[in-house]
């Protein structure tokens, strides 16, 4: 252990003096997330829609006011012509058409129930299924204040030209919603633990990376090499003082979501290090493995970005893990990143515990131990 603390004060001190990787891997990451936090989102805000109004009633208005009032609808155009809401759409003016028919009073008053068109531009298909489900969210509560039932008969541009088949008459049938441990369908309590998570994972994978083949370029590594220490303490005092900064920017991360994003944590703080110390050592190791397998710090980055995009788009961040094919849900399944963004965000929302996240806990023990002992066997110390 003597041995390794003293690399360890090695590798700081050479760490601390350079101020540009300082800078880099404490002030960046927090500029990362306040910036993705807002922008890395499904949510959307500004539905710019164009309503064809040919019953032109207090009715339709009073819809209409309520889509302007949640928030989420910005109305372009009111006319009573479906040519010019078509122009809106293939003009990118709205990506969202109402159109009340002009028995749309008339029916409500006399049977109860009127039928609604809705039409999407679904080239962006999950901003139109956010929009649909705002407009829904609208449409159940004004008919609730009615009393009555209005029937949204929902076309895709885009998606299909099939124009389905508007929902018959009946019972009403009323439904409630909650949402738990996220009941304001905050983004940010959603996206803040994951891109922590990622951004944790690049700064730690990319400068351990290419930290021995800085030393391979500068020849510094062939004066470790004749000294009298063993591979694994080599490995072991590269990792832990990136292992030792990267639980502190996970500590500054945390401060940011909760001071900036007001990000809920339920759960132990404790055990999120304690799962952050086990994930750290298996992002760290596997940056070291690539060092061991390049001789530049250019093929170093470009192999470093290569697993890394690997990790962020099959760690369920962006798109549910779920909806992948079967083949990519048994990639995932050794992705540390999925595991630990899965454990983040059980623990921080949910308030899970230790015997929640056991699985993907034990899964992390696992890579971090194989990729570790991956790590110390490649690399191959030479004596002179």
């Amino acid at each position: 252990m003597r041995t390794v603390l003293f690399l360890i004060r090695k590798e700081l001190l050479q760490i601390f003096r350079d101020r540009a990787m300082v800078l880099q891997m404490l002030l960046m990451p927090a500029i990362q997330l306040l910036v993705l936090s807002q922008a890395a989102t499904f949510e959307v805000r500004d539905t710019r829609v164009s309503v064809v109004d040919e019953s032109r009633t207090s009715t339709s208005r009073g819809l209409v006011a309520h889509m302007r009032a949640s928030g989420r609808f910005n109305v372009v155009r009111t006319s009573v012509s479906m040519a010019l809401a078509d122009e809106d759409v293939l003009d990118r003016r709205a990506g969202m058409i109402v159109r009340f028919p002009r028995a749309f009073e008339k029916e409500l008053v006399r049977t109860g129930a009127a039928p609604v068109q809705v039409v999407l531009n679904a080239e962006d298909g999950a901003a139109a299924g956010v929009a649909q489900a705002y407009f829904a969210r609208v449409l159940s509560a004004y008919q609730a204040e009615l009393g009555v039932r209005l029937r949204p008969s929902v076309r895709s541009v885009g998606a299909s030209p099939d124009q389905p088949v508007p929902a018959r008459g009946g019972g009403r049938i009323e439904v409630r919603t909650r949402g738990w441990f996220n009941p304001d369908l905050s983004y940010p309590f959603y996206m803040v633990p994951g891109l922590l998570v990622v951004l944790v994972t690049m700064l730690g994978t990319l400068l351990t990376a290419m930290n021995i083949t800085r030393e391979k370029e500068l020849g510094t590594l062939e004066q470790l090499n004749v000294t009298p220490i063993t591979r694994g303490q080599f490995i072991a005092g590269k990792l832990v003082p990136f292992w030792l900064l990267g639980l502190l920017e996970l500590g500054i991360g945390l401060t940011i979501g909760r001071l900036f994003f007001g990000l809920p944590m339920r759960g132990s703080l404790l055990l999120v290090f304690a799962v952050a110390a086990v994930y750290l050592v298996a992002a760290l190791s596997i940056g070291l493995f690539i060092s061991t397998l390049v001789e530049t710090q250019q093929q170093a980055v470009f192999i470093s970005f290569f697993v890394l995009m690997i990790y962020l788009f099959m760690s369920g961040l962006f798109t549910s893990v779920a909806s992948m094919p079967v083949w990519a849900q048994w990639l995932a399944a050794f992705n540390p990143v999925k595991h630990f963004i899965l454990i983040m965000r059980a623990v921080l929302l949910k308030g899970a515990g230790f015997m929640e996240i056991r699985t993907p806990f034990l899964v992390l023990v696992a890579y971090a131990g194989a990729v570790f002992l991956l790590a110390v066997r490649q690399y191959r110390k030479t004596t002179a």
